[in-house]
């Protein structure tokens, strides 16, 4: 009977109900809010908690902050590609347009240039691309994309924006070629700008001219420019032709080896244009065949006039 009147333990003892102590608890919170909230009694004890928490809230947090910059620094990596890759792509699409760009510019630059010296020499023509240069490697000549349509004639001048360039020397329907003045088989007729010596010069077929015909002692000096002298009929005078770079004196020799380099970029051009053909220069008059003859005519008549008289 003793076993079963015995009570129980006290940790089996039934407390409160939980609906009860519910309510007491949020009576209790409410009560805290409202005295803090009025007379701010729980300020210094909120700061001292805060001060305890936080470092243990920041250790907690510090796995999911990692994860977070993480997250975000593969994702800006991962957009920082892709634009790259954009960027690349967007490059490679413009490039060719930023480079044709270029060369328009520069295209444009040098037909203006074109233009001025067509304008300042009074020379009328028209501007032609260079297509290929000839095949054969001992000569100088290109063909250009303007013939016998276009009104293109062998002999017609052409230059660039600096300077004579060389000739017309063959013409097709849709073609024409031009041998260039360092061509060993071209000759310029030229003038010494400084001095006004009149001379031909001549291509080597190496890229350089030779003026020839200068005596020894003529007055030529390094650095001189040589201008189309007009006289050949095929030029205009004043054209920049050649630069005087270097001149061997032998007084064994009647005549001086100058040495030029052309001022026109003859190796290096896109665009050229071909001048039209001068006005034919007029004819010289007889005047030494027409005074011969008369003096011959009045001097055979004389004597027979003479001899006539003297037979009668």
């Amino acid at each position: 009977m003793a076993g079963i009147n015995h009570a129980p333990p006290p940790f089996f003892k039934q407390g409160p109900a939980p609906l009860a102590l519910l309510i007491f608890y949020i009576a209790i919170s409410l009560a805290l809010f409202v005295v803090d909230l009025r007379f701010r009694s729980l300020e210094l004890l909120r700061q001292s908690v805060a001060l305890i928490v936080d470092p243990v809230q920041r250790v907690a947090q510090t796995p999911g902050s990692l994860v977070d910059h993480a997250a975000t620094y593969l994702q800006g990596l991962h957009n920082l590609q892709q634009e790259n890759s954009q960027l690349k792509h967007a490059q490679l699409n413009t490039a060719p347009n930023l480079q044709r760009l270029a060369q328009l510019e520069a295209e444009n630059e040098r037909l203006r240039k074109l233009l001025s010296v067509n304008e300042r020499e009074k020379a009328n023509g028209q501007v032609t691309q260079i297509l290929y240069t000839a095949r054969d490697p001992f000569s100088r000549k290109v063909i250009v994309d303007k013939g016998q349509q276009s009104g293109i004639v062998a002999g017609q001048p052409a230059i660039d924006e600096t300077g004579v360039v060389g000739q017309v020397t063959r013409v097709f329907p849709f073609s024409a070629e031009i041998t260039l003045i360092t061509d060993k088989d071209q000759a310029v007729p030229v003038q010494i700008v400084r001095s006004g010596q009149r001379s031909v010069v001549f291509g080597l077929g190496n890229g350089q001219l030779e003026l020839r015909y200068m005596p020894a002692n003529a007055d030529v000096q390094v650095g001189d420019i040589l201008v189309t002298s007009g006289l050949d009929g095929v030029y205009l005078p004043g054209f920049p032709v050649a630069k005087v770079v270097n001149i061997e004196r032998d007084s064994a020799y009647s005549f001086a080896r100058i040495f030029c380099v052309p001022v026109a970029g003859v190796e290096n051009f896109g665009e050229i244009m071909v001048l039209n053909p001068r006005q034919p220069l007029p004819e010289a008059p007889p005047e030494s065949v027409g005074r011969g003859s008369d003096s011959g005519e009045k001097n055979g008549q004389r004597p027979k006039k003479k001899r006539a008289a003297k037979g009668n």
